[in-house]
This record gives C-alpha cells, sequence and structure tokens, in this order.
C-alpha cells in the first residue's frame, strides 16, 4: 500500500519527467525547488538543472527518453530510464574531445529524486558513461 507522501512524490517527479519531454520549460520552475542541489552535475537550482537538460540537447539532439521503472518511497523517488539519442556535438564534459560520429546512442540512467512540499530539492544519479563513450567509438581511448 502506497502513503500519501510516497504517491505525491511520486507524482512530482512523473511530472517534470513528462512535462519536461513535452517540451514545458515551465516544469523545472514549478517542480524544483530554488535551493536545488544537483548531487550529479555542477549547475544547480531550477535554471541549473534546465542548463543540464539543455545540453544533453545539444549534444544528443531531440532525444527520447524511455521510462523503465519508477520506485517511490516517501520523499525518495528512484527512476531508471534511457535516452535515446544522435551524436551531434560534443560539449558536454563526458563527450570533450570526442569527434561528432552523428551515431544514434542510447544512455541509461539511474536518477534518486528527494522531494518536500511538492518539489524536487535533491537529485544524484548513475548513468552508463562507458556506454554512451563506446557507441561513439571513444572507448577504449586511442593509445598515444
Amino acid at each position: 500500500m502506497t502513503d500519501d507522501r510516497t504517491a505525491r512524490s511520486r507524482r512530482v517527479v512523473v511530472e517534470l519527467g513528462e512535462r519536461v519531454a513535452a517540451g514545458d520549460d515551465r516544469a523545472f520552475d514549478d517542480l524544483v525547488a530554488p535551493g536545488f542541489v544537483n548531487h550529479a552535475a555542477g549547475p544547480q537550482g531550477p535554471d541549473g538543472f534546465r542548463s543540464t537538460y539543455r545540453h544533453l540537447q545539444h549534444d544528443l539532439g531531440d532525444f527520447t527518453e524511455e521510462l523503465h521503472h519508477v520506485v517511490a518511497d516517501g520523499d525518495l523517488v528512484a527512476v531508471h530510464r534511457t535516452l535515446r539519442g544522435r551524436h551531434v556535438d560534443s560539449t558536454m564534459p563526458l563527450l570533450s574531445g570526442v569527434p561528432v560520429t552523428g551515431a544514434d546512442v542510447s544512455w541509461t540512467f539511474m536518477h534518486l529524486f528527494r522531494v518536500a512540499d511538492g518539489q524536487i530539492v535533491e537529485h544524484w544519479a548513475c548513468r552508463d558513461d562507458l556506454g554512451l563513450l563506446q557507441q561513439v567509438g571513444a572507448w577504449p581511448p586511442p593509445t598515444p
């Protein structure tokens, strides 16, 4: 049985993903707290989270996201998803120096969000960075 806090937390996180995927840029302002802490990337707050998302769009084109699992417990929500796009630029730190390949890529993530007062206040992530690097020919690294 799911308690109300768990259901509300799950709703906030799922709504953010749905609205952002639909192109609703206001979702970051509505559902991400002003003091949001992103433990997985440098930019903080709603604008930082928006910036990180836009950076992904810049390098991986108009990607899609497949939601595999959402598990919630109280104020914590875990999300397992795969991003599918095309390698069109290499400006994010992970791809820095990697020649653009135009390759179709898929990148799997595990996110953990903490929700308070109807907004996301913290985020952690575990990403399959090695898998992405292999798909664009950057792993194993070239030998000098």
